[in-house]
Parts: C-alpha cells; sequence; structure tokens
C-alpha cells in the first residue's frame, strides 16, 4: 500500500535539494528572471547532486530515482524557480527519459552518461507551429536516402533549445498513417542542416532556455533512429504520461512557495494596528490554499506510486496534473492577494511565481487535454 509518510531517504533528498535551492537559487532568480538568463553557472552543481542523472540507470552513471524522488526534487526546485525546475524535469523526463526507454544498448551507452553528468544537456521536439495537441498535424518529415534520413521542418517551444547538446526528435516518417507514423531520432549540435531558430520570448519561466529549432536537409545517420519506424507516438505517449508528474510537481511547489510567501507577509504586513494575519480574510485563504495544495501532493504522490510499481498511470498523471496546477494557479494568485499592490510589483517573488505557474496549465498537455484523457479513461473503463 502506498505510504504517505516519507522514507528516510527521502527526507534526506528534500532536504539537501531544498538547502541547495536556497543557498545556490533562490538569491539569484529574480536577476536570472529580469536579465532572462539561462544560469549556465548552475549546470555543473545540479549535476553534482546527481539532479540531471535522475531517470537514467546507475551503470550509465546516473543516479537512478523513484518517480516520488522525482517529484520530491522538482517541488523543491520549484518552490523558489520555475525556470530551473523545468530544465531540470525536461532534460530528465524528456530527452533522457526518452533514450533510456527507447534507446538501443549502442544509444544507452554513447548518449547517457553525457546527460547524466551535464556534460550535454538534453532537448526534446515534438511541438511545431502548427501542431501542438494535435500530433497527427505534425509537418517535419523524414525521408530516408541510401545511409541517412533527410530531415526537414522545424519545431517550437524547445526547452533548451539553444544550450542543448543532445536533441531527440520526432517526425513524420508515414504521413499517411498520421500519429501512427512518427519516428523518434536523436540529433546532436552542429549536425549539417541543423539550427537553432528564433529565441521565444515568454510569460514566465524566464530563465529557463526556450527556441525553435529548423532543420534544412540534415542528413540524419540510420543508427539515430530511436525505437521502432512509426513507434515515436506511442512511445511519445508513455513519455508524457511521467512527464505529467514532474509538471504537477512543478505545480504544486510553484504554489507551496507562493503560500509560504504569503503567510510570512501576512505575519509582518500591520493594518489597522496589527498584523494582516489576524484577519479572518486572510487565513482563509491562506487555508483554502494549503488544503488544495495538499490535496495535489497527493494525487502527485499517488501517481508516482503507480509508476514505481509497474502500473498504468494514463489516468492518474492526467488527474494529478490538471488538480494540481489549477489549484497552484489559485494559491499563486491567493498569494499576490495578501500582499495587496506589494504583489503587483516585481519586489516580491509572488508575482514571478504565478507567471511560471501558468506554463503548467499549458505544458505536457493542456488542462483541456488532460479533461479528455481523463473521461476517455472512464468512458473505457465503463
Amino acid at each position: 500500500m502506498i505510504n504517505f509518510d516519507y522514507t528516510e531517504d527521502e527526507r534526506i533528498l528534500q532536504q539537501t535539494v531544498r538547502e541547495f535551492a536556497k543557498n545556490e537559487i533562490a538569491p539569484h532568480a529574480r536577476k536570472w528572471d529580469e536579465e532572462e538568463r539561462y544560469p549556465s553557472e548552475l549546470v555543473p552543481k545540479l549535476a553534482s547532486l546527481g539532479l540531471l542523472g535522475m531517470t537514467i540507470p546507475e551503470e550509465y552513471g546516473g543516479s537512478a530515482m523513484k518517480t516520488q524522488e522525482i517529484a520530491l526534487v522538482i517541488e523543491e526546485l520549484s518552490r523558489v524557480d520555475g525556470s530551473v525546475a523545468l530544465t531540470v524535469a525536461s532534460h530528465n523526463g524528456l530527452c533522457s527519459g526518452h533514450i533510456r526507454l527507447a534507446g538501443s544498448p549502442e544509444q544507452k551507452k554513447k548518449y547517457l552518461p553525457r546527460l547524466a553528468t551535464g556534460e550535454a544537456l538534453g532537448a526534446w521536439g515534438l511541438t511545431e507551429p502548427g501542431s501542438g495537441s494535435d500530433a497527427a498535424g505534425m509537418r517535419t518529415r523524414a525521408v530516408r536516402q541510401g545511409d541517412h534520413w533527410i530531415l526537414n521542418g522545424s519545431k517550437t517551444f524547445i526547452t533548451q533549445g539553444s544550450v542543448g547538446s543532445i536533441y531527440v526528435i520526432l517526425a513524420s516518417t508515414t504521413p499517411e498513417k498520421k500519429q501512427r507514423g512518427i519516428t523518434a531520432f536523436v540529433l546532436e549540435k552542429g549536425m549539417p542542416g541543423f539550427r537553432v531558430g528564433k529565441k521565444i520570448e515568454k510569460m514566465g519561466c524566464h530563465a529557463s532556455d526556450t527556441t525553435e529549432l529548423v532543420f534544412e536537409d540534415c542528413a540524419i545517420p540510420l543508427a539515430n533512429q530511436l525505437g521502432e519506424l512509426d513507434g515515436g507516438f506511442i512511445d511519445t505517449l508513455r513519455i508524457l504520461d511521467r512527464g505529467r508528474i514532474s509538471i504537477a510537481s512543478m505545480a504544486v511547489g510553484l504554489g507551496a512557495g507562493a503560500l509560504e510567501a504569503a503567510a510570512s507577509y501576512s505575519k509582518e504586513r500591520k493594518q489597522f494596528g496589527q498584523p494582516i494575519a489576524n484577519f479572518q480574510a486572510i487565513q482563509f485563504m491562506l487555508a483554502d490554499s494549503a488544503t488544495e495544495l495538499d490535496a495535489a501532493r497527493l494525487l502527485v504522490r499517488r501517481a508516482g506510486w503507480m509508476q514505481d510499481n509497474g502500473q498504468r498511470i494514463t489516468r492518474e498523471a492526467a488527474v494529478a496534473k490538471l488538480f494540481a496546477a489549477r489549484v497552484a494557479m489559485r494559491a499563486c494568485d491567493r498569494a499576490i492577494q495578501v500582499h495587496g499592490g506589494y504583489g503587483y510589483t516585481r519586489e516580491f517573488p509572488v508575482e514571478r511565481a504565478l507567471r511560471d505557474c501558468k506554463l503548467c496549465e499549458i505544458g505536457e498537455g493542456t488542462n483541456e487535454v488532460q479533461r479528455l484523457v481523463i473521461s476517455r479513461e472512464h468512458l473505457g473503463r465503463a
């Protein structure tokens, strides 16, 4: 049965990452956000803690963490900065996760050690300018010519787009089969015909690198095909199931950080001769956020436990992400309200938390997509 308490190892991990986030991230998060700068100096520090190899087996230099442990890490990082949490989540869950899931022994040996040590950052390309939730609308094509695949097209909203070195790219190989005709490939920076496109200017997560990718007659060796021919979409669904747990954890962390900031501010801010924490209106906002975030954390933990025990998590991961993203947005909004006019300024971190948190309602499948997944699961089980 699921244990609601943390194990001793989980407590140690949580405390380690919390101290790291407090000392190495929190003092710089506002500046990174304002400068919209990717903090490359943080990469070796993240790697030294094993946070860039969380999904990678120990034989390839990874830390091989359980899903519940990864969720703890993402939540703790998100409490102080959504951008860093997003970097860690995407590097581990998307690029590294896809290679670990579908890669050949040779591919794993070639790429995973570099990803685990932070020598190379990973990126993953599915979304296109005209193809987001509708994978069947993918326009990027890979055509086999002799001993190479020739790739043409573009991707957008790619996390680690310009700072990554190893990329997993999804492309249509049998267009008439639509989403059932998609194949994954591993690319490396510097391949002829592969270049980084424009930087994406975003509402939040400013310190997370996000760009377009462009492929113009990019020649990919046959050995770089990742997984089965036309099997990329099936693997993608499995990747996204796990990724939704990470994004749900990110939402919980952002909401929890905002709640902590609001509670602290309410005890310091005085109006009418007393701290505003004494007012019932403030207390109720804090209570509602605390209750909803506790429930979201339990949903995340349930999905993680099921994943760690080899169970199917399509429904549970979607439920966790949908609920966590919604309640975290409410928690961030309430935190701004508690701060009053100051909450609307950049002086306090709650406005950044709200901007960062909005991504959780969109990335790894929008709220609407999660509802479709959940309803289809229920109708299919009925």
